[in-house]
């Protein structure tokens, strides 16, 4: 539904945002203050890929990944994003007109406010490292690493664009893509002044995707060079992390690990995650067998437990919150068919944050660094002193949930 036709509409959107929130009792939601931005401090730019650390083991050194027994947590071990410049307005050039994704033409004129939303925190991950983290002043629930927590949400029920805290927040850029939404709140915001920007999703291209998203967010925000310079540098930071990784892996495919990303929420609901889903890209970037693509499984669906039990996976891997929705581990394993795999009978799960395992952004390769390790030598795999905080965060409410 297209509410407002001008631009002259935004100042009164603005006041009314504002004041159902205070009445609402939602002040922490969709607000920043201008001391927030100005402490903002970003880390040293950096144009040399950022390798992530992985165990100096070959294959020769591990035991076989099918003979491991057990859960395993895969850390990454720094969420912190390098931006490639600490002025990236040295190479912008705006205004700059762009074609959103949902082919309508945007002018993007000023990039001092800016939010970046998503469905896996991707696309504000993209912002940061272009070296426009100061800029952000709000965030999706996956956005979570570089302190970029401390954001006010401006969704709800996860993916739900919260229209009036987005407008109390006055961006002047809105980058998005149609994993968020629903679309009538961006047409709200572009109705309202806000140049909305969409750009294509490239999970189904998996950790190839990464560079080009990185372009589209780049272009909207005026600075190319910039981004074909990120481009560059994560796309060597992921090509070194895979070679690395081929190391570790079984060289014989009859040797590699069978392995299946299953998507758990809730104590009944399961999903594969298959070929196209961005999971099977993980996979097969850790030197892994993907027994999706293997028995043709495509997208995102409702699996069955003979087709999980046929399927035979020796390693499942999950992500941290959805394995909790279940309550907890042993619930999980718990679900029909999972009990019957190889996976289920040596507990061979591999848990990773909900905001970093499908996230395809700058923080890919450490993503598959940790994931290797925790498939192929879960001896050696990082455990940080304390959770991550969101995840912590999301980990206690859901066991209050439970309590109730």
């Amino acid at each position: 539904m297209r509410l407002f036709a001008h631009t002259g509409a935004r100042a009164l959107l603005v006041a009314l945002a504002a004041t159902a929130m205070a009445a609402a009792g939602c002040a922490n939601i969709g607000t920043i203050t201008e001391s927030q931005l100005a402490d903002c401090d970003m880390p040293d730019a950096s144009t040399e890929p950022n390798l992530p650390t992985l165990p100096d083991k070959t294959a020769a050194d591990l035991q076989p990944p099918t003979s491991i027994t057990g859960p395993t947590t895969a850390y990454t071990r720094s969420d912190q994003i390098i931006p490639i410049s600490n002025v990236p307005t040295e190479y912008q050039t705006l205004p700059v007109t762009v074609e959103s994704s949902d082919g309508v033409e945007q002018t993007v004129a000023d990039t001092s406010r800016i939010l970046a939303l998503n469905q896996n925190g991707g696309l504000a991950a993209a912002v940061y490292a272009l070296g426009f983290g100061c800029q952000l002043v709000g965030r999706d629930i996956a956005t979570g690493s570089s302190g970029m927590e401390d954001l006010p949400l401006v969704v709800v029920n996860g993916t739900d664009l919260n229209a009036e805290a987005i407008l109390a927040l006055q961006p002047t850029v809105v980058i998005t893509d149609t994993s968020i939404g629903p679309y009538d709140a961006q047409l709200q915001l572009r109705e309202a002044g806000i140049p909305v920007v969409f750009v294509p999703i490239v999970y189904t291209d998996g950790v190839q995707g990464v560079g080009s998203q990185i372009q589209q967010v780049a272009d909207a925000l005026g600075v190319p060079e910039l981004g074909e310079t990120l481009a560059d540098r994560t796309n060597r930071e992921i090509s070194g992390t895979i070679q690395a990784i081929g190391k570790m892996a079984p060289s014989d495919p009859a040797d590699k690990p069978r392995v299946v990303f299953l998507y758990v929420r809730g104590k009944s609901i399961y999903y594969w995650f298959g070929e196209g889903s961005g999971a099977d890209s993980l996979i097969q970037s850790i030197g892994a067998t993907d027994v999706a693509a293997e028995v043709g499984f495509e997208g995102m669906a409702p699996t069955n437990s003979e087709a999980l039990v046929e399927a035979a996976p020796d390693v499942i891997i999950a992500m941290t919150l959805g394995i909790a929705s279940a309550g907890g581990l042993d619930e999980m394993l718990q679900l029909p068919g999972i009990q019957e795999t190889p996976a289920g009978k040596n507990r061979r799960v591999v848990d990773m944050s909900d905001y970093e395992v499908m996230s395809f952004g700058p923080q890919t390769a450490q993503v598959l660094a940790a994931l290797a390790t925790a498939v192929y030598d879960p001896e050696d795999a990082y455990v940080p002193e304390e959770p991550p905080a969101l995840i912590e965060k999301r980990l206690n409410e859901i066991e209050e949930e439970s309590d109730e």
